[in-house]
């Protein structure tokens, strides 16, 4: 458990669910999925996009300053969504606030241009390592709100976006600063990316229904989606009377792997994570956990397993958004927590309408979010009320 609360004050996110906290959460309460049938390279496929209506703000912002126009989109939308969460936070530019923003891709886009372009040529572009490098969105962002803080960017896969929230913490917690944004950002649909999944069998190839089945755990095949996104999050230490909701735990693991791509049965980093969340917080009083559950046989049912063995004979009610807006890698453990800070200030759990039999909580006190990505290094949040 934590030293102090910690504040979750703003929250910022563009994704096929739309910009809002408003839409969001509309979009959560649709049945129907939100992705589509894409072209990429050489081939149709199941993607999750941004709206028309957002990417033409981000070629706006593209276009607004002649620095930006270079950028890879994984950074751009960092920014946007970075001038909405300062915003509604109330920072004003200038001030003392660190940063920390990762991905699981970088930019990708870029890229696999670059590389193209030396294949063909032989030379690299003038701007390919500075475009591409990790440390481009925490740095950009920071150059666009000018803020006065550290500035921090990683990639430590699919929880990236999560492991930002931990090291907000560590950094609040220490009193070296009292105000963090963190998140996480990806643009990761091209050829290669797509490319890397399929080569792991792990690409939905539904024709029917739902093209991603996370959490269905009677599936014959794998079912993951790409989407692209950005999720971020403005933390304050301290209770705050604007507080979406407060960080009352958190936790991680890593566990030792027999293979580079997969967790044990019982997915025991997500038992160790979710335990130190925990604390010496009964299991029985969280009412909901977030699943990273990513639409693979596998990575659903391990982290089912672990579930049962940590709350035992009272499940929580288990839930997951990747079967509506795919798995957004480094910006997918965000967009989790935004999805549960909504079921805590709504007071209505979100369903998954081809997963029955789930009991719904009378109230929503505490919610238990949870991301893993290669290499078996999972991260669980523990979110109550404000």
């Amino acid at each position: 458990m934590l030293k102090e609360p910690i504040s979750i004050t703003a929250l910022s996110s563009i994704s096929a669910l739309g910009e809002s906290l408003e839409e969001v959460w509309q979009s959560y309460y649709q049945k129907e999925h939100f992705l589509s049938e894409k072209r990429i390279g050489e081939q149709m496929v199941w993607v999750s996009q941004l709206p028309e209506s957002i990417k033409l703000k981000i070629e706006d912002l593209r276009q607004s300053d002649a620095k930006y126009k270079p950028l890879d989109d994984s950074v751009l939308f960092a920014m946007y969504a970075a001038r909405k969460a300062v915003a509604t936070a109330g920072w004003e530019k200038g001030t003392q606030f660190g940063i920390n923003i990762g991905s699981s891709r970088g930019a990708t886009t870029l890229f696999e241009k670059y590389h193209e372009e030396f294949l063909t040529n032989g030379k690299s572009s003038t701007l390919s390592s500075p475009t591409t490098t990790l440390g481009n969105i925490s740095s950009w962002v920071a150059h666009d709100l000018k803020s006065k803080g550290p500035e921090i960017s990683h990639s430590i896969t699919c929880s990236t976006a999560l492991h930002a929230v931990l090291n907000a913490v560590a950094w609040i917690q220490s009193g070296m600063i009292d105000k963090f944004l963190v998140g996480g950002s990806e643009a990761p649909l091209t050829p290669f990316t797509i490319a890397q999944m399929q080569a792991l069998k792990v690409y939905s190839k539904e024709k029917e229904g739902y093209p991603c089945l996370a959490m269905d755990l009677n599936k014959h095949q794998n079912t993951m989606v790409l989407g692209e996104a950005a999720g971020l999050a403005c933390l304050e230490k301290g209770q705050k009377t604007n507080a979406l909701a407060m960080i009352e735990g958190i936790g991680y693991a890593t566990e030792p792997l027999e293979h580079s791509v997969s967790i044990s049965t019982d997915a025991q980093c997500f038992q160790d994570s979710m335990k130190m969340a925990l604390g010496n917080l009964d299991p029985s009083q969280v009412d909901a956990v977030v699943m990273h559950a990513p639409g693979t046989i596998k990575g659903d049912q391990t982290e089912f397993n672990a579930i049962q063995k940590v709350f035992c004979n009272k499940l929580p009610f288990l839930t997951t958004n990747k079967w509506k807006v795919g798995h957004t890698f480094g910006a997918s453990g965000l967009l989790s927590l935004e999805m549960a800070v909504l079921m805590l200030n709504h007071q209505r759990p979100i369903p998954i309408p081809f997963v029955p039999n789930e009991v719904f909580p009378k109230t929503i006190e505490k919610v238990m979010v949870n991301a893993v990505g290669f290499g078996g290094n999972a991260v669980s949040i523990l979110l109550s009320k404000r």
